[in-house]
């Protein structure tokens, strides 16, 4: 297969720095061994997140209850859809992004018991429909295999960046339309075995859960790109929810295994401060006025504001007085 339509520019090769240099940053400050919990925690989100795309109504409290087995009172397509989704991520690393029996057995883990060609190309023609407009038309039931397989051909033979390659196939599996339904779902979870297999750190990250909630820019970029005859401005868009992700995940990490109770007096910055200071405190006993000044960049003057309210919900403990003083993290503040 040719390569398929899309252009390089500034901006991707800029995202693409960008997300390398903060993915570096990540692999250092993760533990994979030890945080078992946040691989489950990112596949709930996952889960979550590509199927409310497709308009399902389950709250990840929700989703989370049925993973652990207990009864919610919901439609059954929707808890059938849930649970095969949660299948296929914790699955994701034994598929193979280039062969076309695993891409079948991946929808079909997707959508059993959900519609009668689970695991099958479709055998008729399909649309996506706004009202009685169409949006987007398949490609012709009899050509799926091949493009399909010409894509699959292409991207494996290709040395290009799998940030980039990842969102090109994403793109061309939704534009392709190959299933009589869950290619929404196919798409994003290709897209994230792709960036799997290149960097497993990525498990940790719920790419889906950022495409959720832009999720008009997400559909406004797979329109503008199909216009475009080109996938350019969705790489562009995927690489953004990318980057995204990685950022929050860096906050969140840090927070995560702080006590609630010590969370919920914060605000949003003061919460991007502490899991800062939090960081620091992984590698560093204590933290000083001027440190504070260069770890955060602020000024002396809202340092003394965090500090003081930190000290006043007992997360940092004092050493010592004015000029010389120090803080520390008080431990029990995180969770066992």
């Amino acid at each position: 297969m040719n390569k398929p339509p899309f252009e390089i520019n500034e901006n991707i090769l800029n995202l693409v720095t960008t997300i390398t240099e903060k993915l570096t940053r990540l692999e250092i400050n993760v533990d994979r061994k030890k945080d078992l919990f946040l691989r489950k925690s990112s596949k709930i989100k996952s889960v979550n997140s590509s199927c409310a795309i497709e308009a399902n109504s389950l709250s990840e409290e929700e989703v989370i209850s049925i993973i652990n087995g207990k009864t919610v009172l919901a439609p059954q397509n929707e808890i059938n859809e849930v649970k095969n989704a949660y299948e296929a991520y914790t699955n994701i690393i034994n598929y193979d992004p280039y062969k076309i029996e695993s891409f079948l057995n991946a929808h079909k883990v997707l959508t059993t018991d959900l519609i009668s060609e689970s695991g099958k190309f479709r055998s008729g023609d399909v649309g996506v429909f706004n009202g009685k407009e169409v949006i987007h038309m398949g490609a012709r039931p009899e050509y799926v295999p091949k493009l399909i397989e010409d894509l699959f051909n292409w991207a494996k033979d290709s040395d290009l960046n799998p940030l980039i390659k990842s969102s090109v196939i994403h793109f061309e599996i939704e534009f392709i339309h190959p299933f009589n339904d869950g290619n929404g779902r196919i798409g994003r979870l290709w897209q994230s075995l792709i960036l799997c297999k290149y960097n497993n750190i990525f498990e940790y990250l719920p790419i889906e859960t950022l495409v959720y909630e832009n999720q008009k820019a997400y559909y406004d970029a797979l329109s503008k790109a199909e216009k475009d005859a080109s996938s350019t401005v969705f790489i562009e868009f995927m690489l953004d929810m990318i980057l995204q992700t990685i950022e929050k995940f860096d906050t969140n990490n840090s927070l995560i295994k702080i006590k609630e109770e010590y969370l919920k007096e914060l605000t949003k910055t003061e919460k991007e401060v502490l899991s800062a200071l939090v960081i620091h405190f992984s590698k560093n006993e204590f933290i000083d006025s001027d440190a504070a000044v260069t770890l955060l960049n602020k000024s002396k003057v809202n340092i003394r504001k965090y500090f003081g309210k930190f000290m006043k919900l007992n997360v940092l403990i004092p050493i010592g007085e004015n000029k010389g003083r120090k803080y520390k993290l008080n431990e029990e503040i995180i969770k066992v």
